[in-house]
């Protein structure tokens, strides 16, 4: 026989041996058995529903479902355990009564722990009632009264355990604790009930024989702790109500006032949720509102820009307008907001007018930078690099920097001589571009700064010649294109 065949056999023998134990109301033996035999074999479906039942049977519910879960985990279909937990789910009051045993018997623990023997036995009743299969209640319960001397009742509530658990072995410790109590106070009471053997006194009085009762202590004192006991009694009484009555009571308001912040709480959840969903509303609604009013922004600077378009490419058919004024029309269309013939116009007109334009502007910036008026410098060179960033390899960017400098502003010049540095580095103003930017981060020295000043005044120089050459060449240049656009004009007409 293989391994595999001695595993399954040890499985179903164990299995077997828990079933008679079961049969017979062993259930701490048949849960031996049967988490023996899960030990040999974890799949052996009918162990584990059959160990579900047993704990089932003492109140352990919870571990019962575990087990049916696991059961119905390893074998999903045509499976009793699927029946067994339908079942418990489907009675929600037993569930919620067993939630509440379970409650109550920690409550009850808890007295104990705080000598509140009394309150626990009232708790323990409460939850036997309700839960009549609860073995640790019984036993509990029955503990409790084996701690007060109160053996029968210990004894008939130890009974009742072992009808639901004949071999349990704490059952049987507390009926054997139980049994050696009554015998040892059953002796001690038949000491008690003796007669004493002097209960009379006798005396003699002449030829009579006088026999009366033998005066007892007791009795005696009986009259004189009357009273003491009543006062005993009225503050016992007192104590009960205090620590009996009082918590009920107290428990009472407690609970009137859980259930009221309860209310409250559900209101103000509810409050919530629709100030939530008002304010989701009111948030699509401005969405769409911000989408609408984005769509139409878009198409009046679409037909602006159409409009500005159109507008130059009049102009210059016509002829009689500078290219620096149609340039600055040209900057404020939005190129991206045309179409594919409208960018096409656009490239094309852009293409005829920027350069000349460019050279103007620039011309007339290194001018008003020459002249200390940085705000107009700024003004025309910027135009000029929106026009075209790379005009005279980068000589714009570097103007615009140098205007930003003398300015003052130290963030925007830094800005544009590093924008010279990365992009325009074969410059001839590339190396004068450093040392600035050197200067304005705190890192040349004085002699590199005077250095700096007189190469920049060289170049000042170097550029105003170029600017004024420029602007002669442009000023040719500026009747050669009007008359450049008329002939092209007639030449349209012509054709």
């Amino acid at each position: 026989m293989d391994y595999t065949k001695k595993i399954m056999y040890q499985s179903n023998s164990w299995y077997n041996d828990g079933l008679r134990k079961a049969q017979v109301r062993d259930m701490s033996g048949a849960i031996v058995s049967l988490q023996q035999s899960l030990q040999y074999n974890r799949e052996n479906i009918a162990a584990r529903n059959l160990l579900g039942l047993v704990y089932y049977g003492i109140g352990e519910v919870s571990e019962a479902l575990v087990e049916w879960i696991i059961s119905k985990n390893l074998c999903p279909r045509d499976n009793i355990a699927d029946y067994y937990i339908k079942n418990v789910q489907n009675s929600a009051n037993e569930l919620e009564s067993l939630n509440q045993a379970i409650k109550k018997f920690n409550q009850c623990l808890v007295y104990c722990q705080q000598n509140g023997e009394d309150l626990a036995i009232i708790q323990l009743k409460q939850v036997i009632a309700s839960h009549p299969t609860f073995l640790k209640a019984y036993q509990l319960l029955a503990l409790i009264y084996i701690q007060m001397n109160q053996n029968t009742k210990a004894r008939q509530i130890l009974i009742e355990a072992k009808k639901l658990d004949t071999t349990n072995e704490l059952t049987l410790t507390y009926l054997q604790e139980v049994t050696k109590q009554r015998g040892r106070y059953g002796k001690n009471a038949e000491r008690s009930f003796r007669k004493p053997k002097s209960a009379t006194v006798e005396y003699n009085l002449g030829n009579e024989t006088i026999i009366q009762p033998k005066r007892s202590k007791i009795r005696d004192m009986a009259q004189q702790l009357a009273f003491a006991n009543i006062l005993i009694g009225m503050v016992l009484g007192a104590a009960l109500i205090w620590f009996l009555v009082a918590p009920a009571v107290n428990q009472n308001r407690s609970e009137k006032l859980n259930n009221q912040m309860r209310a409250y709480s559900e209101q103000i959840n509810t409050l919530e949720a629709q100030v939530s969903a008002q304010t989701r509303t009111l948030d699509q609604y401005r969405t769409a509102g911000d989408e609408a009013q984005k769509a139409v922004d878009q198409a009046k600077a679409t037909s602006d820009s159409y409009e500005k378009l159109l507008q130059v490419s009049s102009q210059s058919r016509s002829g009689e307008y500078s290219y620096t004024d149609m340039a600055d029309a040209l900057l404020e269309i939005t190129r991206d907001s045309l179409g594919d013939s409208g960018k096409e116009m656009y490239d094309t007109l852009s293409d005829s007018i920027f350069p000349t334009a460019c050279r103007r502007r620039y011309a007339a910036g290194v001018d008003s930078l020459e002249s200390e008026d940085y705000d107009q410098a700024i003004e025309y060179l910027t135009k000029v690099v929106k026009m075209d960033e790379s005009y005279n390899d980068g000589q714009a960017i570097y103007r615009l920097a140098q205007a930003y400098q003398g300015k003052g502003d130290t963030e925007n010049a830094k800005t544009w001589y590093q924008k010279m540095v990365d992009t325009y580095n074969n410059s001839r103003y590339i190396e004068d571009a450093k040392k600035q930017l050197a200067i304005l981060n705190g890192d040349a020295s004085a002699d590199t700064s005077s250095d700096t000043s007189s190469d920049t005044s060289a170049d000042s120089s170097s550029v105003s010649e170029d600017s004024e050459n420029s602007d002669n060449s442009d000023n040719s240049q500026d009747g050669g294109d009007n008359g450049d656009y008329d002939n092209s004009d007639n030449t349209e007409d012509n054709e």
